[in-house]
């Protein structure tokens, strides 16, 4: 397939008009209150072999119109403390067990408080605050997965040639990644966005790690601030999609990664390009078509809007977890390692982690 017939899909109607059908649609949706949930990481080292550790994601430490983080404890049998990545500032319960301790655990309770979160994209204020020159610099940079040069900046300026402001860029993004990526079932966990190779294959199945990812690292490309933020899914859908929630109290596999752009006189816009495709494979019964209401429906909502039936982590990328030399491309699941051997963060089962979320009642 040539390049350019491939990216045609993007430019087949002005950027403008697509924006007209949105604009204003997320602002529209009723604001929620506030809802209080906690959540329970349960985690034990199976077959420990010499000094243990493990790293447990904690709650975004941010406060903001949509999340209020209110504290966290825990109860276990090593050595614990809080630790802040220092790039990004994600924040983590590290845990160090001795050698001769022959079982392991730690659990963790994190309670915050959350709401829906909606963005009029037609209403600027002139007045916001911008980003800072050095977080311009932050949320454009490249990291290990996400390049922004080379065939990720070509096909980034190839899809946004028709736009100028950077909701205009962002927008043409989103319609991409929704009509040429996929949800492919067959990748673990959320995927590791390597959009480089990605794009080099024109292999554009994966999951929120990916799909989401790809969203940001073109944006970036094109100078539009972006980030992946990392989470989890926390309770079920109240816009009635079964694919878009828990259907019990279990998140321990609802890990999800969502992505945000900034805008002038905007702030930080939430979209989800990978829920879409998730809801085309996904939502009963299976295998939509992109005209199909339940798609129109979720693709307008998320450009603008998240539900938050979910929990932020992070938006921590190339994380080096402490005292160790472990690098991961991100940090939304629990890790750990025992002696020499690293735990596989992808199998709760094996390595004995589970993660409970509640909604606290009043």
């Amino acid at each position: 397939m040539k390049r350019r017939v491939f990216l045609q899909a993007a430019f087949g109607a002005p950027i403008l008009a697509g924006l007209s059908s949105i604009r204003g649609a997320a602002a529209a949706n009723t604001v929620e209150d506030w809802r209080t949930y906690v959540v329970v990481t349960t985690l034990k080292i199976a077959k420990p072999s010499g000094i243990s550790r493990a790293w447990i994601p904690l709650p975004f430490t941010e406060k903001s119109d949509w999340h209020i983080p209110m504290g966290n404890t825990w109860v276990g049998n090593g050595r614990e403390i809080v630790i802040t990545e220092p790039k990004y500032g994600a924040q983590m319960l590290y845990v160090e067990w001795a050698k001769n301790e022959t079982r392991p655990s730690v659990e963790v309770t994190s309670c915050f408080a959350t709401r829906g979160r909606a963005v009029d994209i037609s209403k600027a204020d002139s007045n916001l605050p911008g980003l800072s020159q050095r977080e311009m610099e932050h949320y454009t940079a490249s990291t290990d997965l996400i390049p922004t040069d080379g065939i990720v900046r070509e096909t980034a300026r190839d899809i946004t040639h028709n736009a100028r402001t950077d909701i205009e860029k962002a927008y043409a993004i989103y319609e991409w990644v929704v009509e040429n990526a996929f949800r492919d079932p067959k990748v673990r966990g959320c995927g590791w966005g390597d959009i480089k190779t990605m794009l080099e294959t024109r292999y554009f199945g994966g999951k929120c790690g990916d799909l989401n990812t790809l969203f940001v690292g073109l944006a970036r490309s094109v100078g539009v601030a972006a980030r992946d933020v990392y989470g989890i899914r926390i309770a079920p859908s109240a816009l009635g999609y079964q694919s878009l929630g828990l259907s019990n109290i279990d998140a321990s596999k609802a890990q999800h990664c969502r992505a945000e752009f900034f805008a002038q006189g905007v702030g930080w816009v939430p979209v989800d390009p990978a829920d879409v495709r998730k809801v085309v494979l996904e939502e009963p019964p299976g295998h939509l078509t992109l005209d199909d209401p339940k798609v129109v429906a979720i693709r307008k909502r998320l450009f603008g809007a998240w539900e938050m039936n979910w929990l932020a982590y992070n938006t921590a990328h190339d994380v080096v977890l402490p005292n160790s030399k472990i690098k991961i491309p991100y940090f939304m699941y629990p890790n750990g390692v025992t002696g020499q051997k690293i735990l596989d963060q992808l199998e709760p089962d094996s390595f004995r982690y589970k993660i409970t979320a509640r909604q606290m009642l009043t």
